[in-house]
């Protein structure tokens, strides 16, 4: 079977993959981002890649169309809004899970033929503080260093990254690098403690949103201990003296670690030549992300450590393209090819390539303020595409009403059910991973080609076609003529080149005679380049800024929201909730909570909890731990209304932003929160996709089915009825047992010998093996056996899932322990757990910690 060179549509490493049609995935051990490794998700790509759920032809008002009948309806309605109201009236709003050709296109349309700039992206939500950080820093959004700084930095600090679950492959690169030079040392900064924590030899655990008071401290320690560049700062830096006045003027302590904590941080930094500072959404995710990006830099520059092998700061993107949506101007502050928008000579350029009729000339609307304006009435029509922003925005119930108000919205995607969807006019069906060609962009700035190994199905298009046709009907056809994607990307190459008399980071030259079809991954503007060790910047005068930022006033209320990731789940689990096995490892919304908080609300493990605040509730499992402080909370934002009835996570955070990159502020809420109280739990698997309707529920995928988490205030009247509506199974043989000393209630379902469902309900937090449960759906176990909640004698239960990749659960790797492997790698020998992407390993170093472990003497 032949295998195509492709690239993986997850997160901004940007990994290689080979993909063959039948579903076989491997790391691509040529691609220099990850050579050969891939993590969880990226491993069970071949999981994802089938047809259910699939959106496979256009549809309008809820029927199906054709593509033509769809095409002039969104042509129309566009050019509607816009003659009647202007072209600030419409919007697009687009994704980093876009290729380059396809927001190429569509960044052309809105702000060179449409005449506006209300195209904006979820990468807002991703990285927009570090591109407003570096543009003030540097004069452009650059990032300055590549990824085999990892291997040759003496420090890496970690700064609001979880780095072991978000970028596994980078966290793996980073802990074989400590293994060969054991002298290299890791400083996690992090309110939490978490995967990536294990691999530290100094965690800070500072208060939510301290990185300013932190870094000014680093700072005013700088250059008061005589550790500044004098010399690189004379020549090539501006602002150096007021920088460090404020950071003077900043207090450490509010950082909320110790003296001694700050000493030995501030120590560290300062003797180590060789330092890379990894930052991500803990930093970006803020009201004051533009200026904690600037705190971090400071630093870099105030010593002249960055562009030099091993040295400079390095901010990762969480998406596989945000990196290429900032070169082709896909935000809606941003013109093509990192060109100024506020610069006329700069739009003048790009309107003469493009031969267009008009060119926007102010900023448009950032993802926050466009869904503001979707719900005043100000949007007329907007485009949402390949993404769910009904679930990823801040207060998403409010982004879910203001959709709702808009009088024509279209989106194009590859699932015909989503949140956005459930919300849009017309759907228009788009190919998918696999299915399209291009380009993408990764976090060293490595150009490299997703390609096609599966045919369109149904009648799927690629979103750059889709944008070109609508393009065509709305009377733009000559200038989106495009035959192909490399097309397009001949032009955004061409487009670098009639702009290269404009000082600018971004060179595309290495580009202008490659080959397309047979393109290898490739950095702009040469493999292996560092930008700033020359100290040659791109403000006016060639230099650098540091910029004087002052740390926040924190707020202290009774909880603090902190969102984030799962490590087997991506975004809104469009893709990755499709693998019974990236499902198994935390398969329903929960929320983390210390022990003593734990204490004072009466909640124990495994109980549920209401956390609200003004914006909206959620009810989440309790996960009872140390990992978060006292008075801080944590959960992940995967859940979608589609798998859970109140686990929407963002329909708590609040819609603030950053002042000057306008991203939000997902990483510190204030909330409350509280013990719900429910007459009933339960747990249910079933082979029918489930609907339930009960005031808590968590939809996930199994290797025989589905599974729910269940909960409500109300007791249910008749239990087999009950089970029949959950499972969607009105036929088949009913199975009963109930204890009424306990209140527990247990049911099966069978049909023609085979369990189809089972139900455990109790009046406290079921306490059964979910994974047992799971896999007698669709044998032929006796139903009384069945419903004894435990494995058969010839199906031994594995335990919950700890290795994704492999499928080994705990109570595999507790018998592995109980055969003499006593360490890591004895349990990958053993299991193989551990021994692919590596993201379990900090999860098998606690497991090994609570194992009993035999003495030499027993």
């Amino acid at each position: 079977m032949s295998m195509t060179r492709t690239t993986c549509p997850y997160c901004g490493v940007g990994c290689g993959v080979l993909a063959g049609a039948d579903g076989t995935i491997k790391g691509d051990p040529d691609h220099p981002a990850n050579f050969g490794r891939l993590c969880s998700k990226g491993a069970a790509l071949g999981e994802t890649i089938d047809l259910e759920g699939r959106l496979l032809h256009p549809k309008v008002n809820g029927a199906d169309a054709d593509w033509d009948t769809a095409l002039d309806l969104v042509a129309q309605k566009f050019s509607a809004a816009i003659a009647e109201h202007g072209p600030e009236s419409v919007a697009f709003y687009a994704s980093g899970q876009l290729l380059t050709e396809d927001y190429y296109v569509a960044n052309k349309l809105m702000k060179g033929f449409i005449g506006a700039a209300n195209i904006d992206t979820n990468s807002r939500l991703c990285m927009a503080s570090s591109v407003a950080g570096h543009k003030r820093a540097f004069g452009t959004d650059t990032v300055p260093g590549i990824y085999a700084d990892l291997e040759q930095a003496e420090l890496i600090v970690l700064v609001g990254s979880n780095l072991a679950w978000c970028h596994p492959v980078l966290y793996q690169r980073i802990a074989a690098a400590k293994e060969a030079r054991p002298g290299m040392h890791v400083v996690n900064i992090d309110p939490r403690r978490t995967a990536t924590t294990d691999l530290a030899d100094m965690h800070l655990q500072i208060a939510p949103d301290g990185d300013i008071a932190l870094f000014n401290g680093l700072l005013a320690h700088l250059a008061d201990t005589d550790k500044l560049d004098a010399a690189y700062t004379k020549s090539h830096v501006n602002g150096t003296s007021a920088a460090i006045d404020a950071a003077r003027a900043s207090d450490p302590s509010q950082s909320g670690l110790t003296p001694q904590e700050l000493a030995n941080f501030f120590a560290l930094w300062a003797r180590t030549k060789r330092v890379i500072t990894i930052y991500s959404q803990g930093v970006n995710q803020a009201s004051c992300g533009t200026d904690k990006v600037n705190a971090i830099l400071n630093c870099h520059l105030a010593t002249g450590r960055i562009g030099h092998p091993g040295a400079g700061p390095f901010s990762v993107t969480g998406q596989p393209n945000a990196m290429g949506g900032r070169e082709v101007g896909g935000l809606a502050n941003m013109l093509a090819n990192h060109l100024e928008l506020d610069n006329a000579d700069h739009r003048q350029v790009v309107q003469e390539f493009w031969d267009s009729p008009t060119m926007c000339t102010k900023p448009g609307l950032k993802a926050v303020d466009l869904f503001e304006a979707c719900a005043k009435g100000k949007i007329k029509a907007l485009w949402v595409i390949s993404t769910n922003p009904a679930v990823s925005l801040p207060d998403s119930d409010g982004v879910s009403a203001a959709i709702a108000k808009v009088p024509f919205v279209v989106t194009s995607d590859i699932m015909e059910k989503t949140d956005t969807n459930d919300l849009a006019h017309v759907l228009l069906p788009a190919t998918g991973w696999g299915e399209k060609d291009g380009t993408v962009t990764n976090s060293e700035r490595r150009i490299s080609r997703q390609r096609a190994f599966l045919p369109a199905p149904g009648s799927t298009r690629p979103d750059w076609k889709i944008l070109s046709d609508v393009a065509v009907r709305m009377g733009f056809g000559d200038a989106f003529d495009y035959q192909k994607p490399a097309d397009i990307f001949a032009e955004y190459v061409a487009l670098d080149k009639a702009a290269s008399h404009i000082a600018r980071d971004l060179d595309l030259s290495i580009f202008a005679d490659a080959d397309y079809a047979r393109l290898i991954p490739t950095q702009w503007p040469r493999n292996d380049h560092r930008f700033f060790a020359n100290g040659r910047f791109f403000h006016p005068d060639g230099k650098a800024r540091m910029i004087a930022v002052t740390a926040p006033v924190l707020s202290k209320p009774r909880f603090t929201l902190n969102t984030g990731r799962n490590r087997d789940q991506w975004h809104t689990m469009t893709r990755t909730g499709k693998s019974a096995r990236l499902c198994a490892h935390l398969a329903e919304p929960y929320v983390e909570v210390n022990p003593t908080d734990a204490a004072d609300l009466g909640v124990t493990p495994g109980a549920l909890m209401t956390v609200e605040s003004i914006y909206g509730r959620a009810i989440l499992r309790v996960l009872v731990t140390s990992r978060v402080a006292q008075g801080q909370l944590f959960a992940p934002m995967h859940w979608t209304r589609q798998r859970t009835t109140t686990g929407t996570v963002n329909s708590v955070t609040a819609p603030r932003a950053d002042p000057f990159s306008g991203q939000p502020a997902l990483k510190s809420n204030a909330v409350t929160a509280q013990l719900y109280k429910a007459k009933w739990y339960g747990f249910l698997a079933c082979i029918n996709e489930p609907d339930p309707q009960t005031p808590y529920a968590a939809i996930a995928r199994t290797q025989t089915g589905w599974q729910v988490e269940l909960a409500s205030a109300k007791t249910p009247s008749d239990w087999e009825t009950e089970v029949r509506d959950l499972s969607g199974q009105p036929g088949g043989d009913a199975s009963i047992q109930t204890d009424p000393a306990t209140g527990n209630t247990r049911i099966a379902i069978t049909q023609n010998g085979q369990i189809t469902a089972l139900l455990f309900a109790a009046p406290t937090p079921v306490v059964v093996s979910r994974m047992a449960i799971v896999d007698m759906i669709g044998t032929e176990t006796p139903p009384l056996v069945a419903l004894a909640g435990r494995s058969p004698s010839d199906r031994p239960d594995v335990g919950a899932t700890v290795c994704a990749c492999f499928n080994v659960g705990r109570n595999t790797l507790l018998a592995a322990v109980a055969n003499g492997a006593h360490s890591v790698a004895a349990l990958g020998e053993a299991t193989c757990a551990g021994t692919n992407c590596g993201s379990c390993k900090p999860e098998l170093t606690v497991l090994l910690a609570q194992a009993h472990l035999p003495m030499a003497a027993e």
